[in-house]
């Protein structure tokens, strides 16, 4: 009998782009290994049109998201969370205080990027990529047998390896 999925929680500041294309790669990849969830610590109240256009280029589900904040998860259980806001553009990333492993997976906002729509939508591509790269390198960890320590490390690891 397998062991329960570890759930995950993706968090950024509006819960439209990154956060929403994390948690369905996640749950895509994942493979029952892992469940994800996205929230926003202020969420925008809308799923980005060119984030749910990302999932469908990829063939992944598009319906079933929203832009929440991480109070419309209370109750449920969280054993990985994950902050993808981009510190370095000086954005403030949210603070979880529940018990889970923390990581910080920093990628910038695509909704931020102007110009053309192929500008747009190569932006909306790279974070994709970088996203499913990390996740890939993320599920080849024995992370249901990993010490909390361990995970710790090896998610911001991750975080900052090259994409």
């Amino acid at each position: 009998m397998n062991p329960p999925p570890l759930n995950v929680l993706v968090l950024c500041t509006g819960n439209s782009c990154r956060s929403i294309l994390g948690e369905a790669l996640i749950n895509h990849l994942g493979q029952g290994r892992l469940r994800a969830f996205s929230a926003g610590s202020h969420p925008t109240g809308r799923v980005n049109p060119n984030a749910v256009a990302t999932l469908a280029r990829h063939g992944l589900p598009t319906e079933g998201y929203a832009s929440k904040s991480w109070d419309a998860l209370e109750g449920t259980p969280i054993d990985i969370f994950i902050t993808v806001c981009d510190s370095a553009a000086g954005e403030a990333c949210p603070v979880y205080l529940g018990p889970a492993v923390r990581g910080h997976w920093g990628l910038p906002d695509p909704a931020q990027v102007t110009g053309s729509p192929e500008t747009i939508e190569a932006a909306f591509e790279a974070t994709y990529t970088a996203l499913e790269k990390r996740i890939r390198r993320l599920l080849a960890l024995p992370v249901e047998t990993m010490s909390r320590p361990e995970l710790a490390e090896a998610l911001n690891r991750i975080g900052t390896e090259p994409l």
